[in-house]
């Protein structure tokens, strides 16, 4: 099992999806919020792994509405635009992306990657 999933460091907690592919990791101890939101985050990348947006928009939504201080958040709130506009295909949804980095974690890599829209 160590091999397998590359286990690097304890504890280490997968996400798998139902064909046993890895979707997210967590390595190391967190404080209890940063974990929560990190599992809510491997959740949101099952579902858009599945491309099952709207799920992964909630999970996503969730990690920036329950836990908006982690550091999952800022990249929550970027993955949770990316899933809808895959739902949508309209480009509005990535520049309301952008204009909510504006707005929150502006100083974040993730409002870098939101500035192109």
């Amino acid at each position: 099992m160590w091999k397998r999933f590359h286990v690097r460091w304890t504890p280490t907690v997968l996400i798998l999806g139902p064909d046993g592919d890895e979707a997210w990791r967590v390595e190391g101890f967190l404080p209890a919020d940063e974990f929560l939101s990190q599992l809510l985050l491997g959740l949101g990348f099952l579902a858009a792994n599945h491309k099952d947006w709207a799920t992964a928009q909630r999970m996503f939504d969730e990690v920036v509405s329950t836990f908006p201080q982690t550091d999952a958040a800022p990249q929550a709130m970027y993955w949770a635009g990316v899933a809808r506009y895959s739902a949508t295909h309209s480009v509005d949804e990535l520049k309301k992306l952008r204009r909510q980095f504006e707005q929150r974690y502006q100083n974040t890599s993730w409002a870098k990657r939101a500035s192109v829209w």
